[in-house]
């Protein structure tokens, strides 16, 4: 067993180096190409790097690691199907592509999760010396624990980033509704909301004014943005701006009415949060205190009754 997960361990490396290997000689072509184009724009006089030296320059996870997990993930994304690389997509947008993640890459991570897992199950059976069955139940649960684990993370990454949109949204409204009662345009707005707070609200701002200035519509950008994060706070106040710049409302009143709106129902959100904490510790109380405060009022009394009957 130690040697099979030795074998699946080297295996697993050359297929890495050559999956690297051929992603080199792939590029080396366009790499002497570049180069030659750099050297003729280069009219200032300084040492400029070589494609070769910028790269060996970069840290090994980026030379290495990822231009192997790159390659794999357009492995995986060949073999998937339509429906189910837009649905993992979608899922990575909802974290906010931790990584640069894409589909593919995140089908050949959960692969990777699921071999490391096996190898940990193997190793553990030669630790501990474990007999069938029990031998063979561990690679497994090792492979099960490997392929689960990319989707728990992802789905812990999507809560707390729509918890911090929830929490941060607020704050910028007062500030959309302050700045745009001043005398901002919207857009003028939002740069003022995306120069003062450093979240994943102001990123979200700051990519829609992005698009805008690329030349999309700023409502379906907006649009895109609540489809985006899936929080319906935030996509309450988005339809609401996109319906008053379509009825020709004043967008001040607009901002007004959802900042209350927002804040009424944070506060209601407190208010739930506060009366749900009763219940919720009344698991502990029954697991751990409870327990104690019996051994410590009715020990002594087992102990003198056990002593009554000897």
């Amino acid at each position: 067993m130690l040697l099979g997960a030795v074998a699946a361990l080297f295996t697993f490396m050359a297929v890495s180096f050559i999956v690297f290997g051929l992603t080199n000689k792939s590029t080396a072509t366009q790499a002497d190409l570049l180069e030659a184009r750099l050297s003729q724009f280069n009219e200032t006089g300084r040492q400029v790097l070589s494609l070769s030296e910028a790269e060996l320059s970069l840290p090994f996870t980026d030379r290495v690691i990822k231009p192997v997990f790159d390659k794999l993930g357009k492995i995986m994304s060949r073999r998937m199907q339509g429906g189910q690389q837009q649905a993992i997509q979608e899922k990575l947008n909802l974290a906010g592509r931790p990584g640069g993640l894409t589909a593919g890459g995140f089908v050949a991570l959960q692969v990777i999760a699921m071999v490391i897992g096996v190898a940990l199950g193997i190793g553990l059976v030669v630790l501990v010396s474990l007999t069938p069955p029990t031998s063979y139940l561990a690679p497994v649960a090792g492979a099960v624990l490997g392929y689960l684990v990319p989707s728990m993370t992802i789905a812990r990454k999507i809560k707390k980033r729509q918890k911090e949109i929830l929490l941060a949204l607020p704050s910028a409204l007062d500030l959309l509704t302050i700045s745009v009662e001043a005398g901002l345009a919207f857009d003028a707005a939002l740069a003022r909301v995306t120069d003062k707070y450093r979240n994943v609200l102001a990123s979200e701002f700051n990519q829609v004014l992005n698009e805008v200035r690329l030349g999309r519509p700023r409502l379906e950008a907006l649009d895109d943005m609540g489809r985006r994060n899936k929080v319906e706070e935030l996509n309450n106040f988005l339809q609401a701006i996109i319906q008053s710049e379509q009825l020709g409302v004043g967008i001040a009143n607009v901002l007004r009415i959802q900042s209350e709106e927002i804040r009424r129902r944070r506060r209601q959100r407190a208010e739930e949060a506060g009366q749900k904490a009763p219940i919720k510790m009344l698991i502990p109380m029954i697991g751990c205190i409870f327990p104690t405060l019996f051994i410590v009022l009715l020990g002594p009394a087992v102990i003198q009754v056990s002593k009554s009957f000897h």
